[in-house]
């Protein structure tokens, strides 16, 4: 059966008959009457008492059965058609996406902002963690969308949002602050603060180390940027971190050098999952982003 066959069983017993319910649905009485009869062979059932010509029609007791059936599944089908209008015209739906703490704030408040400007009928709902923790939930299908760094494996589709350069921040008393630059090897002996193991960052600096010859001596992990610098100033270590967020989180007692590294950058993205199908409102923020970010 389809619907079509319910909503002619339902337009008839509305208008009390095959002619009327001809011209609502506009079908010749023939073809409606065949209708009916196919839907009657499919259940196996009569479903209708047919009089004389003109006469009124009155459903049998199954027919009593199908017609309440067909009513409520018609309404339910037309609640979804209803919602699915109102998803794809962001007038209702969620939106579930997954940010870093590292550069959120900077980067996306503004455009989480002005979506829900827009759209104040959708939900958000974030989720802020390191990017590893965020991938496993892209994946997992917590989040639709997320902010990682360029994805090392090719299930994952990638919008490359900021491409930073690494800065290194010393306490003021440290011998290194001398230097104009530095590089990776400089940091060798030198103890470093760094982003715990569920940033996407954390691997990235630790294998840089590696590939420069040296195991990095780390002496505490952190999950805030702003905590990382403290501890920098009290004199506990180096800290490696991206351009953008050392400079907003400027403290008093840390210098700031550049790191001499073409390799080892800070390559924000928005990420989602391959073939996925993205809802209405996930497709809308992608594309905010694109526009914003290029």
């Amino acid at each position: 059966m389809d619907f079509r066959q319910l909503r002619y069983l339902v337009e008839i017993v509305a208008s009390g008959g095959f002619g009327k319910a001809a011209e609502q649905v506009h079908l010749t009485q023939p073809a409606l009457s065949k209708a009916i009869r196919g839907l009657e062979e499919e259940l196996d059932v009569s479903l209708l008492e047919r009089g004389k010509r003109g006469g009124t029609i009155r459903l049998t007791a199954a027919g009593e059965v199908v017609h309440r059936h067909a009513v409520q599944l018609l309404e339910g089908r037309q609640r979804m058609v209803n919602e699915l209008h109102a998803m794809r015209n962001l007038q209702g739906g969620e939106l579930r996406i997954g940010l870093s703490p590292l550069g959120s704030a900077e980067m996306f408040a503004p455009v989480i902002a002005l979506f829900r400007s827009r759209y104040p009928q959708i939900d958000i709902h974030l989720m802020e963690r390191g990017g590893a923790e965020l991938e496993d939930a892209l994946r997992n299908g917590e989040i639709e969308l997320a902010t990682s760094l360029i994805p090392s494996k090719d299930d994952i589709e990638w919008l490359q949002i900021r491409d930073d350069p690494m800065m290194v921040a010393l306490p003021i008393s440290d011998p290194l602050c001398a230097q104009h630059s530095l590089q990776l090897r400089d940091l060798a002996s030198t103890p470093l603060v760094t982003f715990e193991t569920t940033f996407m960052l954390n691997k990235l600096i630790h294998d840089a180390c590696l590939a420069s010859g040296f195991t990095p001596h780390e002496v505490t992990q952190v999950s805030q940027a702003d905590f990382g610098l403290a501890l920098v100033a009290a004199g506990a270590g180096a800290m490696l971190l991206p351009k953008l967020i050392a400079e907003r989180h400027a403290l008093p007692g840390v210098v700031i050098k550049p790191l001499d590294s073409s390799t080892l950058r800070w390559q924000l993205s928005l990420i989602w999952r391959k073939r996925a199908t993205l809802s209405f409102a996930a497709q809308t923020m992608l594309e905010m982003i694109r526009q914003r970010f290029g």
